[in-house]
């Protein structure tokens, strides 16, 4: 079919159109420059024959969350957002260098790039799925670079928002390579583990040059592609400087099952940082809001202590002689100056403890030591009692989803329920029994069980990244 040409550039006040930069199924991208801050910047443009009053109502929902997202450090970032006088909604984006659509075909990445590659946009998935929100198409081509080499994942939501009929279609034909299972068959529009599939297949892509179930040296139409992928049987990488241990995490992204895969994004992304220090290398820094990250030390505080506590507490204790030596020691460092230091603080001590000792026979230091031992126990005590109040206090104002109904039809049973008082920038989070989570607009959740099993699901409402509380449990089954 011949490809099409691009859409005329919208007037836009304040902006310069320059060129075109890149066409897609539903919108067009053009480089223009910004008057004030001057400045380059992509900007978006959905196609005349795509819009209609539905589509720019759910257009404005998918701005406001990418703006939210976009101040992740690995989310491309927009600037302005708005409707062209010729009735055409866009996106005014960050203008990146690249993306990795092609360039990995050439030229697989080092395995060091991809870890990294790896770490960031998970980090940014795990962010937008603690939001309620799901990509629906990672894939290479929508990791871009920006200037200064940094990944940041593209095109979170539109795409998904913005689909009609023969759109759709489209667009799931280019994502095939990359989808999982069970997104191909219908049974689901996506998951946190459907994307824990994509980004793993990704990851499988940069280093393999080929697409997971592409057929080495040779295409594949979208139709052989979608067989090889519903046997899930994943051939290997054939590069000798991938460690097994990375071929393994991949694998295990893209099982078959969903409930084998990685459980969240956070997982997956621990599990590449993992490989990076089996490689000797530094471990990239996961991106994670702050909020979750005290949630985080509270769950599990100690080795954050010894990670923050240990070099600071060993500088303070070097200037009082043998604490110091001590300090130096647990961390692994030694030298003939600390140990003079340390003689120097014996013989101190064998003349201070005499007349410093407390009735118990401790030496201050020793106090001193059992003394912030407490008030650290007293401080996690103190933060995870918080966490868990702003939690509870989170949860309020967020409406409860009521009484679930199922229906069985044919091979499926289908779930659902009323609107509680969704938002415009709420959504559900459908939990099953398995523990798999869904998160979608719909009121609908179409589940496929095996004859004489039964599937059981709960659902919340998500708001501003926040779970309500959760409805009653509904079980039902096809017998």
């Amino acid at each position: 079919m011949a490809r099409r040409l691009p859409s005329a550039p919208p007037a836009l006040p304040g902006f310069t159109a320059l060129r075109v930069l890149g066409s897609g199924g539903f919108a067009d991208v053009f480089l223009f420059e910004q008057n004030m801050p001057r400045r380059q910047v992509a900007v978006k443009v959905m196609l005349p024959e795509v819009v209609n009053e539905q589509v720019r109502r759910m257009f404005q929902v998918e701005a406001d969350l990418m703006a939210t997202l976009s101040a992740h450090p690995s989310i491309l970032t927009v600037y302005e957002a708005g409707v062209s006088s010729d009735g055409r909604p866009f996106l005014v984006m960050e203008l990146c260098s690249s993306s990795l659509g092609q360039s990995y075909r050439r030229e697989p990445l080092p395995v060091a790039e991809v870890l990294r590659i790896g770490v960031k946009i998970a980090g940014a998935l795990h962010t937008a799925h603690q939001q309620g929100i799901l990509h629906r198409d990672v894939k290479p081509s929508n990791i871009l670079l920006t200037a200064y080499g940094s990944p940041v994942l593209s095109d979170f939501g539109i795409s998904s928002s913005t689909r009609g009929a023969a759109a759709a279609a489209e667009a799931v034909g280019l994502s095939i390579p990359w989808s999982a299972p069970e997104v191909i068959a219908e049974t689901t529009q996506g998951t946190v583990a459907s994307e824990v599939w994509a980004l793993c297949a990704t990851l499988y892509s940069l280093l393999a040059g080929r697409s997971p179930f592409e057929v080495a040296g040779g295409g594949s139409t979208p139709g052989e592609l979608a067989k090889r992928i519903a046997k899930a049987r994943l051939a290997p990488i054939g590069r000798t400087d991938v460690p097994v241990s990375l071929e393994r995490i991949l694998g295990r992204g893209m099982s078959k099952s969903p409930a084998a895969r990685q459980s969240s994004a956070l997982e997956l992304l621990r599990e590449l940082q993992g490989v990076e220090s089996e490689l000797g290398l530094s471990q990239t820094t996961a991106e994670i809001a702050m909020a979750e990250w005290a949630s985080d030390f509270a769950r599990d505080p100690i080795d954050r202590t010894v990670l923050h506590a240990v070099p600071s507490g060993s500088r303070r204790r070097r200037r009082s002689g043998a604490a110091g030596s001590r300090g130096i020691s647990a961390t692994g460092g030694s030298g003939s100056t600390d140990s003079r230091t340390a003689t120097t603080g014996s013989r101190s001590r064998s003349r201070s403890d005499r007349g410093s000792g407390g009735r118990d026979g401790r030496r201050p230091e020793s106090r001193r030591v059992w003394l912030i031992a407490a008030s650290v126990v007293v401080l996690l005590g103190l933060v995870g009692g918080g966490v868990a109040i702003a939690q509870q206090l989170s949860a309020r104002g967020i409406p409860q989803v009521g009484t679930i109904t199922a229906t069985t039809q044919g091979d499926r049973v289908l779930f659902s329920w009323d609107d509680p008082g969704l938002g415009s920038a709420d959504s559900y989070r459908v939990t099953t029994t398995g523990g798999q989570s869904s998160v979608q607009r719909s009121r609908e959740f179409a589940a496929y069980p095996t004859s004489g099993s039964s599937v059981c699901i709960t659902v919340a409402v998500v708001r501003s990244g926040k779970s309500g509380e959760a409805s009653s449990e509904k079980c039902a089954s096809l017998g």
